[in-house]
């Protein structure tokens, strides 16, 4: 997508009213260290300078919360959940989350995630055999959907439940932006901004199900993040109460499904139309594992599968805009940034700076090699954030896609049916605008499940 003058920037997202906020990004953002995004009521500012960003999602982090339109947005399906909360209640939830996504929790999780990537292979064999086409966005939202509700409840996507819960994010993810574009742009600052009745009635659907899910584990005796939840204590000696658990819970669905989705859905567009990054993938797939099920050992071996991960990352962030907004009036790299102002901080556009990297709109693995470790900018690769509310479940997110992948890539390929045509846009996560349609083929040598 051309990137534009600010005006026209601007007019394009009031045009097409498709709630794209990639649209609403000038193409001096990509030059600059810091910018205006157009003439807007509250002002709003886009910093890529790595520095300061460094210092708003760190030192100065209680300055510069998450913006109020996010909240908004995401309250009323996660409550004042971690992804939400600021302060004391933030610290408290993080302490009491960290302990479920451990190393020790994380090979435990494996088993589960490898078995939901299993269960999927009969139904894709049968697709490669009729030739049928298939949604890339669809097939991975099911496989990390599964995998999410195998690790938090050890129950498979196929219980009544678990599939009206990931019915129902759907229908929330495709209602609601992460932040709502006419507000954002002719609102005042914390000004009242409802959802649609759509979307409030998902939210309250999905909680509905998340309850049953978290009473009816209540009653097992597993290893799993529910349990490890359920189990967790603040200093106080306090577990999560029952709508605590939800609330988190929701998140753990909301980012562990739809943001590995996200990024496998562009990493296997990516690799269709770059043929020496598959051999070198499928070489070291090979290497590594040979015709054995992939293990939790094999993950962390296959360096050249996670620096694929890492770029795709980078050129398609899952989190496209990391929004904060400002409590007072301050100064930020020598401008005035009035109080209740937009802090607009942008994976998308930072992994894409031309003054952060070389060649920055070129597919590259091998940037994230340690041959070139130094040619990375400094705090300027945050597709998980950074400081203290980096993504809890990062380790569990790349662990996840590189088995997928893995499994995947060695068992089939895949041939998008117009790729030309892909054009992404930023609304809850960076997806394609339209749903990538692709056929697959079964690989003569598959290895066996």
């Amino acid at each position: 997508m051309r990137a534009l003058p600010e005006l026209p920037s601007l007019a394009r997202v009031l045009w097409r009213g498709d709630g794209d906020l990639l649209s609403l990004v000038p193409a001096k953002a990509y030059r600059q260290p810091m910018c205006t995004l157009g003439q807007t009521r509250r002002s709003i500012v886009m910093v890529s300078d790595p520095v300061l960003v460094r210092r708003i999602m760190t030192e100065d982090m209680d300055r510069y919360p998450k913006s109020d339109l996010m909240q908004e947005a995401l309250r009323p399906l996660v409550g004042d959940s971690i992804f939400v909360s600021g302060g004391a209640t933030w610290d408290r939830q993080r302490r009491m989350i960290n302990p479920a996504f451990s190393h020790m929790k994380l090979s435990l999780a494996f088993g589960p995630m490898r078995d939901a990537v299993q269960d999927a292979l009969p139904a894709l064999d049968r697709s490669a055999a009729a030739g049928e086409q298939l949604s890339l966005d669809l097939l991975t939202s099911h496989l990390t959907a599964d995998a999410i509700t195998r690790t938090v409840f050890s129950t498979p996507l196929e219980s009544r439940t678990a599939h009206a819960v990931f019915e129902s994010f759907l229908t929330f993810e495709r209602s609601v932006a992460q932040v709502r574009l006419l507000p954002m742009i002719f609102g005042k600052a914390w000004a009242d901004t409802p959802q649609r009745p759509e979307v409030l009635a998902a939210c309250v659907r999905i909680r509905e199900l998340l309850g049953e899910l978290v009473d009816a584990h209540a009653t097992r005796n597993t290893e799993d993040i529910a349990a490890s939840m359920r189990e967790a204590r603040d200093s106080a000696g306090t577990p999560f109460s029952r709508e605590e658990l939800i609330d988190q819970i929701g998140v753990m669905f909301l980012a562990g499904h739809e943001t590995t989705a996200s990024a496998l859905t562009w990493i296997l567009y990516l690799i269709s139309m770059a043929p020496a990054v598959r051999d070198r993938l499928l070489a070291e797939i090979g290497r590594v594992a040979g015709d054995d099920p992939i293990s939790f050992e094999h993950v962390r071996e296959m360096s050249y599968v996670r620096n694929v991960f890492r770029e795709t990352l980078r050129l398609y962030p899952p989190i496209t805009f990391m929004p904060r907004v400002a409590l007072e009036t301050a100064r930020i790299g020598g401008r005035t940034v009035k109080r209740g102002a937009l802090i607009m901080i942008s994976p998308w556009v930072m992994h894409r700076h031309m003054k952060l990297w070389k060649e920055p709109d070129a597919f590259d693995p091998d940037r994230f090699s340690p041959e070139r470790e130094s040619d990375l900018p400094e705090w300027g690769y945050i597709p998980f954030g950074q400081g203290p509310r980096i993504c809890v479940g990062q380790a569990f997110a790349h662990t996840e896609a590189v088995l997928m992948l893995a499994e995947l890539l060695r068992r089939y390929d895949f041939a998008p049916l117009a790729p030309g045509a892909v054009r992404p846009v930023a609304r809850l996560t960076t997806r394609p605008e339209a749903q990538i349609l692709c056929r697959i083929t079964r690989r003569r040598e598959a290895p066996r499940a």
